[in-house]
């Protein structure tokens, strides 16, 4: 009985939900035809809080009260290091850092034994970020920022970033030089970055400190880690004066400026492209010759034509020799490398000064090296010595030299 009761109770229950469904279907229905809700927005709710004039990206200025403020429950510090040539700069202006942290509520303090600056929250703090800005700032003046510019981080809207250039590349010359296309002549290129990214950019060493805002942080990271992957800043500094230009006009603003970006593709090549397009060039250039119409026929001997002469295949033609062609001979590409040069070692072995003893091996240097000044020495004291050399004197003539010469003059025209 128990069973048949409950079975009767739970096929009651599955026809009212039925019922329930088949309504709630008909009334959505209804609904949808009047008005169709996006399928993944159809659990939001209205916000009549957030109206259009609100700035999400604004970035409130914190202030607090002296009655609302509590002390923190745990002291907050960071100590970084600094380099022995920037001891003496922050040692005359470390009182001027010294005062502006305490406005903040910030402590600080230089350690000249163990070359670091720290940075500490007191009781007087009340900003729980304002601890970050300071570890900024002392990171800054470790880079060789100066105090004026460093202090500026501890406003709100200003971030920083230092990027490490040093691993990027591994060749030092081929750093220096890229590091060099960073700056540009007299610093151009580097004023260039910093007007279009109205950011503060300090190129020293193995890293490249920025200061300004989030969008303009992230354009210079992005121009700087591409000059170090051979990428001219050029390029970047290029676009960014397009976009600034775009932005001006409103019509723009919700279309795509892919349109009116250039577009750089770095073309590779692989070995046997190149070698394919130099092959190509020399056939070319030979074609040229070929085809050059200031070129006489070989064997041209008879100036008349017969029926022979023209069934005959046309001769080749050969060119006026010129001064170039003749002193530069035309070079085939070969994918094989030249043979290998001897090194040190082989030529020691050859000479056999490779088994001689070191104190015979210093011996042989000293007497080159001797050999070598002797003939050095010889060489500037003999042009030492032309300085004194008298010149050659012209003399003149004497009364009865000028007579003789007269007499034969007269004599040879007599005749």
């Amino acid at each position: 009985m128990s069973a048949e009761a409950s079975s009767s109770g739970i096929s009651k229950k599955s026809k009212k939900n039925k019922s329930k469904a088949t309504e709630a279907t008909n009334n959505g229905a209804g609904e949808s035809e009047t008005q169709q809700v996006d399928k993944n927005k159809r659990h939001r709710k209205d916000k009549p809080w957030d109206t259009d004039d609100i700035d999400h990206w604004e970035i409130p200025k914190f202030e607090i009260s002296s009655n609302d403020h509590k002390p923190f429950l745990e002291e907050s510090s960071f100590a970084l290091l600094f380099p022995k040539y920037r001891e003496q700069y922050l040692r005359s202006i470390w009182s001027s850092i010294t005062s502006e942290f305490d406005k903040f509520g910030l402590s600080c303090e230089l350690d000249l034994v163990q070359g670091q600056m720290t940075v500490k929250t007191t009781r007087k703090t009340w900003d729980p970020y304002i601890i970050l800005k300071g570890r900024d700032m002392l990171k800054l003046l470790a880079r060789g920022v100066n105090a004026p510019q460093a202090i500026k981080i501890l406003q709100d809207g200003i971030a920083c970033d230092i990027i490490k250039i040093g691993g990027l590349v591994r060749n030092k010359e081929r750093f220096v030089k890229r590091r060099q296309r960073l700056v540009g002549p007299n610093g151009s290129t580097l004023k260039a970055i910093e007007l279009l990214t109205e950011c503060y950019v300090l190129v020293q060493g193995n890293t490249v400190s920025a200061m300004g805002s989030y969008k303009g942080l992230k354009e210079v990271r992005r121009i700087i880690i591409d000059c170090m992957n051979n990428i001219h800043p050029i390029y970047r500094i290029k676009e960014l004066m397009i976009r600034r230009e775009l932005a001006k006009d409103p019509k723009l603003a919700n279309e795509s400026w892919d349109r009116f970006l250039p577009k750089f593709q770095k073309k590779h090549l692989s070995t046997s492209e190149k070698t394919a397009k130099k092959n190509a060039a020399l056939e070319r250039q030979s074609e040229f010759i070929d085809s050059n119409p200031n070129s006489i026929p070989i064997n041209t001997t008879t100036t008349t034509t017969t029926d022979e002469q023209l069934s005959a295949p046309v001769q080749k033609r050969t060119p006026f020799p010129s001064a170039a062609t003749a002193s530069k001979k035309k070079k085939v590409y070969t994918p094989f490398p030249p043979a290998q040069q001897p090194s040190k070692l082989d030529l020691q072995l050859a000479s056999g000064e490779y088994f001689l003893k070191p104190r015979e091996k210093e011996a042989i240097e000293k007497r080159k090296k001797a050999e070598k000044q002797y003939e050095t020495t010889k060489a500037r004291q003999a042009q030492r010595e032309e300085a004194f050399i008298a010149p050659v004197e012209h003399k003149e003539d004497s009364v009865d030299e000028r007579r003789k010469k007269r007499k034969r003059a007269t004599a040879e025209d007599l005749m």
